[in-house]
């Protein structure tokens, strides 16, 4: 029997208050990497109406100006504005740092393959920073590999601030939110049931200040400039019965921090696959690449991703789990929900040969303590808005489909032989 269900993904732009601390962390992150690229770096960010706090844990021969770089951050977002309630040069910045505990850094500094193994291999010198889950997960529903309704709210997002910034739509203010509803039948998305908006904007609008009239102008202009254009050619669009809503509390005027307080690490869901796949709960910002909640959440979704484009699967969802300290991980899973072309069993022999999952192997694979040139210092802050995954419009080393041929000619092999 066919079965039609809805599922729902939402993202957030980069004036939303736990958006703004993920870029501030991963800020920071980035310049310390790019003086020192053997940072340990753990930093957390609150803001609130004026304020800016950080904290955390660091350890580095890199010397920043955390205010500055702040500052400049939040200027780039949008916030330059007292009159939002949030200002990059009159809010106040407090620094409230500390060093990495050295109980984590001796099993990070060396691993326990190497204290209590004797192992010789270089890529077993490194330990996980943390004990942790992580998932990582592709399908076949978009180009990029992702689910659609995460994939479409995020194109949305991006939207929405890019009609801010080049000034198309003037009255818009940094903060704001979206939300796709998608139909599936069968396990495979047929239409767009719902498009939520909700944009911070000024109270008034080219002389129009009836709240009505206001909701009424801010709607016709997102359909027309935000929406539509990110459809294009797409096989799925948008129909007479798709709903569309626009700040449905009547006003979005107050907003960003002066709204609501914004904290590091909030938007998980955000960041990876919008509640399609499951998570190990783990925050990605702020976080240097020896944390397994970030770098091993990277490797998960390569592997995932790799399975899929090579046809092996039309969803693919990896686990990993790390102990602190050591460098292997305790346990890997595929599951491919019943879409496998060959056994799972097979598939993790398959990731197992091909794939390197210590996070020394990760962070070498993916050259991820020392920035690419070509970025100029800007490299985890570009991801901390909009999605660490499927990016269309950045490149990413763990969004490549290279191990894609190999892994196909693997299975004909394994194939071949049973």
């Amino acid at each position: 029997m066919s079965r039609r269900y809805l599922f729902t993904s939402e993202s957030v732009t980069e004036g939303h208050p736990d958006k703004i601390c993920d870029q501030l962390s991963d800020t920071i992150l980035d310049a310390l990497l790019t003086e020192d690229p053997h940072s340990r770096v753990a930093a957390e960010v609150v803001v609130n109406t004026g304020l800016v706090v950080i904290t955390g844990e660091i350890t580095s021969k890199a010397h920043v100006n955390f205010a500055r770089l702040v500052r400049q951050k939040i200027a780039d977002i949008g916030y330059t504005n007292a009159d939002n309630g949030f200002c990059a040069t009159s809010c106040n910045v407090m620094v409230a740092l500390d060093e990495q505990s050295p109980d984590i850094a001796q099993g990070v500094n060396q691993a326990h393959e190497t204290r209590e193994d004797d192992s010789e291999d270089a890529l077993d010198a490194v330990g996980a920073g943390d004990q942790g889950i992580m998932f990582g997960f592709a399908c076949n529903e978009t180009p990029e590999l992702m689910p659609l309704p995460i994939s479409l709210a995020h194109r949305i997002s991006r939207r929405l601030a890019a009609v801010r910034k080049t000034g198309d739509l003037p009255y818009l203010r940094p903060d704001g939110k979206t939300q796709v509803t998608v139909a599936y039948e069968d396990g495979r998305p047929v239409g767009i049931d719902t498009i939520l908006v909700s944009t911070q904007h000024t109270a008034s609008i080219d002389g129009i200040t009836e709240e009505a009239a206001v909701q009424a102008r801010i709607k016709a202009d997102l359909w027309e400039k935000v929406v539509q254009p990110i459809f294009g050619d797409d096989e799925i669009k948008p129909d007479s019965e798709t709903r569309f809503l626009v700040n449905p509390t009547g006003k979005f005027v107050v907003g960003g921090p002066q709204g609501d307080a914004g904290l590091t690490g909030r938007k998980i869901i955000v960041d990876t696959y919008g509640g399609y796949s499951r998570h190990g709960g783990g925050a990605f910002s702020g976080k240097d690449p020896t944390k397994v909640d970030r770098s091993a959440a990277y490797a998960a979704r390569y592997v995932a991703k790799n399975i899929v484009a090579a046809g092996l699967a039309d969803k693919c969802e990896i686990q990993l789990s790390y102990a602190i300290g050591v460098a292997k991980p305790v346990s890997f899973l595929v599951e491919t929900f019943g879409t496998g072309k060959i056994e799972e069993e097979r598939l993790l022999e398959l990731v197992q040969k091909h794939f390197e999952l210590r996070p020394a192997g990760i962070i070498q694979t993916f050259n991820l303590r020392n920035l690419p040139a070509e970025r100029n210092g800007r490299f985890y802050q570009d991801v901390a808005a909009y999605g660490h995954f499927g990016r269309t419009d950045i490149e990413l080393p763990w969004e490549q489909t290279d191990k894609a041929a190999i892994l196909k000619d693997a299975a004909k092999e394994l194939q071949t032989i049973s």
